[in-house]
Parts: C-alpha cells; structure tokens; sequence
C-alpha cells in the first residue's frame, strides 16, 4: 500500500511542480495557463514525449539535461515529486501509529481515510505554497483560502470524533500542551491562535513597515492556527524564526546575500509546521527532560 502511495504522490508532485512553474503573480493558481497545454522544455519549447515526463526516473536517465537542447533540467522538479510521494508515505503511518488508533477501530474505517487525506491535502498545499514563495516571494491567497476550508473541516472532524479530547487534546505536544491553556474547548482554542497569529505577524508588518513579514505570512498564521492550534503554533513560529535564521547566514556566508536582502518566510513556517506534527512531542519531551520534567 505504502509503495502505492509513494508513487501516486510521486505523480503529484510532478503536477505540483507544473503548477508552481506556470503561476504568475495575480493570475489563477489552477487555470488554463497554469495547466493547461502539454507540458515542454523551458529552454528550447520542445513539447516533451510522455517517457520524459515519468517522476525521478526521467531526470535520472537524462542525468539532469533536457535531451533535445541538452540545457539542464532544474533540481527542483525530483526534489518536489520525492517530497511529495513521502508526504503521501508518511502522513498516513504518522497518523495510524499516533493518533488513530486511540479513535478508531478499524485501519479501513472511511474517518480514518477522510482525516488522512485532510492532512495530505494539508501538506500537498504547504509544498506547493513553499515552492512558490522561494519562486515569486509571494503566498498566493488562492492556497491561503483554500488551507482556511482544510482547517475548518479539520476542526470539524476534531470535535465530532473526539480527536481533541485525547492524546494531550489533539497536539503534537501530547500532554505537555495543557501547560499553557486553551484546552477546554477546541473552537477557544483555535480562535485564540487565530488572534494570537493575525496580532503578532501584524505588529511585525507594522513595526517593519513591511520589511520583516509580508502579508502572505499574516494570511498564514489564519489557517495554522485552525489546523495546529494552540500551542503547537507557538512552537512552529519559533522553529520557523530558528530556521530562517540559520538559513540566512549560510546564504550571507556562501552567496554573499547581505542582510537587507528579502527571503521568503512561507517556506519555514511550513517547515516548522512539518518538525511540530513530526516531532513536536519529542522535541519539548526531550526539552523538558533537561530540567527534570517529564
């Protein structure tokens, strides 16, 4: 099934790439310009045959060229279509071995499928919106809208199948999550993240004037907070600042990038998101057991 899976999203990560190369800044993420005509090289405009569109193994057969004009094929089109098949690998066994079956009694129950493909929806939509924003600086409000529909149907599924009223109220933190509150109920608490999100990214934007945080980051901190809650968005944040930071001073140190140049924020809060549903609980575990605290 695994192996299935890796390949189906091998395949989408192939559709995801297409996307990403084709959008233009305003115009509609899913439209006729987006994905409409056959796919070709970027260079010399030959219309690719279907056994040079086949994930990884092409790029690895043409050692990275196109095979027409021999300019090089972009690193980021096996990247994406491997990140892509192991999101629709890993979000299911995550799930199934932490979450689920504290739920559910059945592996092929249609909830379990339902909320399985709501987080690899979730993920698909952080990748796309990743590899966008490292391209165009830009968070197209397209995937912000339609994370705000996942996150509210998430929330949904949350309440009705009691997700939030076990292991630790629904977060990635377990049971350390009822240290700062918010757990009594799970709209308060994604409502309180919501304005937590939208306060603090706006305090940002205004004290930078705009040069610290665009308004796509704020437009994400909505949907993070419906999706992860309180206070597993606390914990994304400050991995995201982490990350950026350090992804910052190697780019200064390596390509000379000075320090009022603009980088992309999206990406590593998506990142940050990724390590919390990830590893959230083993990170503060781990962090706590430094003092004792178990």
């Amino acid at each position: 099934m695994y192996i299935i899976l890796f390949i189906f999203g091998l395949i989408i990560g192939s559709f995801l790439n297409v996307v990403s190369f084709r959008y233009q800044e305003g115009g509609r993420l899913l439209g006729s310009k987006s994905i409409g005509g056959r796919s070709h090289c970027p260079r010399c405009k030959h219309q690719l045959s279907w056994y040079e569109l086949v994930p990884v193994l092409s790029f690895i057969i043409q050692k990275g060229k196109c095979r027409h004009c021999g300019g090089k094929i972009s690193l980021q089109y096996p990247v994406v279509e491997i990140l892509s098949g192991l999101i629709f690998v890993f979000v299911p066994y995550f799930l199934k071995i932490n979450f689920l079956p504290f739920n559910f009694t059945s592996y092929f129950a249609i909830s379990y499928w339902l909320f399985v493909i709501l987080w690899v929806l979730i993920f698909i939509s952080f990748l796309l919106l990743s590899i966008i924003d490292f391209r165009l600086m830009i968070i197209p409000d397209q995937i912000n809208f339609f994370l705000v529909v996942l996150g509210i149907i998430l929330v949904f599924f949350e309440k009705k199948l009691n997700i939030f009223d076990s292991f630790g109220g629904g977060s990635f933190l377990g049971h350390y999550s009822l240290l700062l509150g918010f757990r009594s109920d799970i709209l308060i608490n994604r409502s309180a993240v919501v304005i937590f999100g939208i306060v603090f990214f706006g305090l940002i934007i205004l004290i930078s004037r705009g040069r610290g945080m665009g308004m796509g980051d704020l437009k994400l901190s909505i949907p993070l907070g419906l999706i992860f809650g309180w206070p597993d968005v606390l914990l994304i944040v400050t991995l995201a600042f982490v990350i950026g930071s350090v992804f910052s001073i190697i780019l200064i140190i390596s390509k000379g990038k000075r320090l009022k140049d603009a980088i992309p924020f999206g990406p590593f809060l998506v990142v940050g998101s990724a390590v919390v549903f990830f590893a959230g609980y083993a990170i503060v575990n781990g962090y706590f057991k430094l003092f004792g605290i178990v």
